[in-house]
């Protein structure tokens, strides 16, 4: 875990692919203490045959403390909405969670679940998996994989490989409600069904809402995000 600057927490929780720690984030260490767990199952973490969100939620409870403020992004947003219904935070912001059951009906949603879950298992090799993976999740311009894979990006597409599917997380979106901290849905305006689950949380939680085109589903690398975060956490 990589722990950067000074000042009120705030737990940046990465999605699949790894803990590329957050650079666009991290001038925020000037004003803030920036908490970056790198999930079970990546590395430098040994690896899992199971990644299992309900398991690292119950791990992020961990290293929470009262106050917090967490941001999770994608599968970690899963995580954070599981583990945040347990505890005492200051704030709460989700980019594009694949959170998929709490808008399960959404046309859209359901299309992008049929197209993911033949990922899950998986006889295709790490090159396959992540081509595939990035085509249906959505990266803006053109996706430049080397071949093969260098050792780190492989190690973390193997994680992928072995993560429970998020659509099977069951979201207390009423116990979410009820707490007293803030939130935050954050989307990129590239994907229907990212749209429908955010929309769906957007309301469930009485959470505010951003969008932010420019980066697809790499939220945190999209422009003004960071700008935006700090300005919503300053006011909780």
């Amino acid at each position: 875990m990589e722990i950067l600057g000074s000042g009120p927490r705030i737990v940046l929780v990465h999605g699949s692919g790894g803990n590329s720690g957050w650079p666009a984030q991290q001038p925020l260490a000037a004003r803030w203490t920036l908490v970056m767990p790198t999930r079970s199952g990546y590395a430098p973490n040994p690896p899992l045959e199971r990644i299992d969100f309900d398991e690292q939620a119950k791990e992020l409870l961990e290293i929470l403390q009262p106050g917090d403020h967490v941001v999770g992004h994608s599968y970690g947003g899963v995580v954070s909405l599981l583990a945040a219904s347990w505890a005492e935070l200051r704030s709460l912001t989700v980019l594009e969670p694949p959170a998929f059951g709490v808008a399960a009906g959404h046309p859209a949603v359901r299309a992008l679940v049929e197209e993911l879950a033949p990922l899950w298992p998986t006889d295709r090799g790490p090159e396959a998996f992540l081509r595939r993976f990035v085509e249906a999740v959505g990266v803006l311009g053109p996706y430049d994989l080397p071949s093969p894979l260098p050792p780190d990006v492989e190690a973390s597409v193997r994680a992928m490989m072995v993560e429970r599917p998020p659509w099977e997380a069951e979201i207390p979106v009423e116990r979410l409600a009820a707490a007293p901290f803030t939130k935050l849905v954050v989307s990129g305006a590239h994907s229907a069904a990212f749209d429908a689950v955010c929309d769906a949380l957007e309301d469930g939680l009485s959470a505010e809402r951003v969008v932010l085109p420019g980066a697809g589903h790499s939220i945190p690398r999209a422009p003004g995000f960071t700008e935006r975060l700090e300005e919503f956490l300053a006011t909780t």
